[in-house]
């Protein structure tokens, strides 16, 4: 089967992989409305479209996070991809390099910082969850320096976790080993079992040496989780803007205020972000938040943005109404799912054609010459 869209490589994931992996990267909270609501309210954007245009040469750069970077979108950071192919984090890495865009790293990572610098020497990030323990908090900032990571997104939007269903169902995060009746639901997967335990027993690779995290990625995932700070507020946002020299940006934003008040602390942007729709369910879709907080923060100030992105025409939307960059999260750990670094690769591929031809077709030369023309690029059904 020709895989042609992000929603063929998600068909094709689904086949592949144990439900329980699946599920966790498929899913939202509650009702799911938010994580609906991501997808189906840029539906109801439409592009302009110019006929007769003289041709240019088409330019899809521009810049984000104080760089130039040769597409408008990178990868954002997605736990446990180690889960969902072998070695996923360096595939994953491998595919965004070669593409020349940067890739994130989530705490909740197969891989570590390290790891993945000794495959690549490309931009990296690292998204920090702040934890209860501060000392492990250095711990992973120090990592990140050493690293070489230049911007540090912190997630703000989970101290409280939202329930999310499928993964309840289906035990993740409350399996903290390997029963017989998970390990004869992962044995459904012969091909994915045989390529994850090749390439080693998984462990959440920022916490291994911790023994109070217990051993193995179950184990150490549901340990971290309990110890994320419910009492994060702006005052800890102040500490790590003094603690960390490289760009720091919020990842989890949805209102103007917000966005406000993490640039007024000296923060280097935002990600307008709801969790993919796994945090608060009845949030607003991302795209739907976007451009008040544009609006309000003026056009010096970097906004990203994640959640529901699936097609180029979703990339040109959210650069219309006011995003610097977009961060890709469920797209690209479906290509990893399905194909690997193959299929991260080719996901990448097909929202480069995607953006290319639909901005030909409006007449438009350049992600810089989209950004001029903001909003009138698009309208409202």
């Amino acid at each position: 089967m020709a895989l042609v869209n992000i929603d063929d490589f998600r068909d094709l994931a689904r086949r592949r992989r144990p439900k329980i992996f699946f599920d966790y990267i498929d899913g939202g909270s509650f009702e799911e409305e938010t994580m609906r609501a991501n997808r189906s309210d840029f539906s109801r954007l439409t592009l302009r479209q110019n006929v007769l245009v003289e041709p240019q040469p088409q330019d899809l750069a521009t810049a984000y996070l104080g760089k130039r970077h040769p597409l408008p979108f990178m990868l954002g950071p997605v736990g446990f991809l180690g889960l969902y192919s072998g070695k996923g984090e360096v595939k994953a890495v491998r595919a965004a390099h070669a593409a020349g865009i940067p890739f994130c790293l989530s705490t909740f990572s197969i891989a570590s910082l390290a790891d993945l610098r000794i495959v690549t020497d490309g931009p990296l990030h690292f998204q920090l969850y702040v934890l209860e323990d501060r000392s492990l908090c250095e711990e992973f900032l120090r990592a990140a320096e050493y690293a070489g990571v230049d911007t540090l997104f912190v997630t703000v939007d989970t101290a409280i976790t939202g329930i999310r269903e499928r993964d309840v169902r289906n035990g993740f995060r409350s399996l903290t080993r390997v029963t017989p009746d998970l390990f004869a639901r992962l044995a459904l997967k012969p091909r994915w079992l045989a390529e994850v335990v090749l390439a080693g027993m998984p462990s959440v690779r920022a916490v291994e040496h911790r023994p109070e995290f217990g051993r193995g990625a179950l184990e150490q995932a549901a340990n971290l989780s309990r110890r994320i700070d419910k009492t994060l507020s702006w005052k800890d946002i102040a500490w790590l803007r003094e603690r960390w020299a490289g760009k720091l940006v919020i990842k989890g934003v949805l209102t103007p205020a917000d966005a406000v008040r993490a640039r007024d602390l000296g923060c280097d942007g935002v990600v307008v972000s709801n969790h993919g729709g796994r945090q608060l369910d009845g949030a607003p879709s991302t795209i739907r938040a976007l451009p008040s907080i544009r609006a309000t923060v003026g056009t010096d100030f970097c906004l990203m943005l994640d959640g529901g992105i699936r097609r180029g025409a979703d990339v040109i939307k959210a650069i219309a109404l006011g995003a610097d960059g977009v961060m890709l999260g469920r797209a690209y750990a479906y290509g990893l799912s399905a194909a690997g670094q193959a299929g991260v690769a080719e996901v990448i591929a097909i929202l480069e054609r995607e953006i290319s031809i639909s901005l030909a077709l409006m007449g438009i030369a350049s992600v810089e010459q989209l950004k001029a023309l903001g909003a009138e690029a698009v309208s409202t059904l």
